[in-house]
């Protein structure tokens, strides 16, 4: 019988022992990831950050703003390990500078432009509210945000764009343009359809902007530098084109590639 018990306990012994080294060695594996994400995919990213460090282990730190800002930040060195764009042109850019990975970059959503107020009783029809020359007009700094790009093709796809060129607000980012349109220091603007699904208010007036009246709001991510040898990095880029993460950006308002 003690022969038995002691047999009993050696295991028991072993096999706690092993499930701590075996805990520790998979905590020593986990690594954390700096990504630096367009603002418009904040919403989502929260939710995809939740996720995939369940499902991993490892740990991601999202850093938002404007996609010329972000971009700027890594040309000056910041240190991020991946770059969430808002387009495809400013990670080209990068791995034509060196400054990420070649090979690296892949299309992870696609971004559709809503024109949203937060008052229900604007409009029904956004094309017949542009044509009547709205007072204040937000949209997305063209220089630095993707969307404002987008809006200005819109307008001027539209022949609006001299006669709203003096009504127009713009946001560093499209986070502070929807921030302008939702405190009412812009009766509406152009925002990302996300932002619109995750607003919290009462109900509002949309109009989802044709396609045809702008270039695709293809939404890039890459590999920089920095996160080359980074384990939660590479898991991070590889969770982002899994089923699941598209399932998610999709329930946000994105197409997906």
């Amino acid at each position: 019988m003690y022969s038995y018990r002691s047999t009993c306990v050696r295991r028991a012994f072993v096999g706690l022992i092993t499930a701590c080294l075996f805990l520790a060695a998979g905590q020593a594996r986990a690594e954390q990831a700096t990504v630096a994400v367009a603002a418009n995919f904040t919403g989502t990213m929260t939710k995809l950050i939740s996720l995939f460090e369940q499902q991993t282990g490892h740990q991601v730190q999202a850093s938002y703003g404007s996609t010329g800002k972000l971009y700027a930040q890594i040309r000056h060195g910041a240190p991020y390990d991946v770059f969430l764009a808002a387009d495809a042109e400013r990670p080209r850019l990068l791995a034509e500078h060196s400054v990420a990975v070649a090979g690296s970059q892949f299309p992870y959503a696609e971004g559709r432009l809503v024109l949203w107020s937060r008052n229900p009783d604007l409009f029904r029809d956004g094309l017949q509210y542009l044509q009547g020359e709205p007072e204040r007009l937000a949209i997305g700094n063209p220089k630095t945000a993707p969307y404002g790009i987008a809006a200005i093709e819109v307008l001027e796809n539209l022949g609006l764009a001299d006669s709203l060129k003096p009504k127009l607000v713009s946001g560093d980012s499209i986070a502070q343009t929807f921030q302008f349109v939702a405190t009412g220091n812009a009766h509406a603007g152009f925002v990302a359809q996300a932002q619109v699904r995750a607003w919290k208010g009462n109900k509002d007036s949309a109009w989802l902007v044709p396609k045809t009246l702008h270039q695709p709001l293809s939404q890039h991510a890459i590999l920089l530098n920095r996160g080359a040898n980074n384990a939660a990095a590479q898991a991070w880029l590889e969770f982002l084109k899994g089923a699941k993460a598209q399932a998610i950006i999709r329930e946000d308002g994105y197409d997906t590639p």
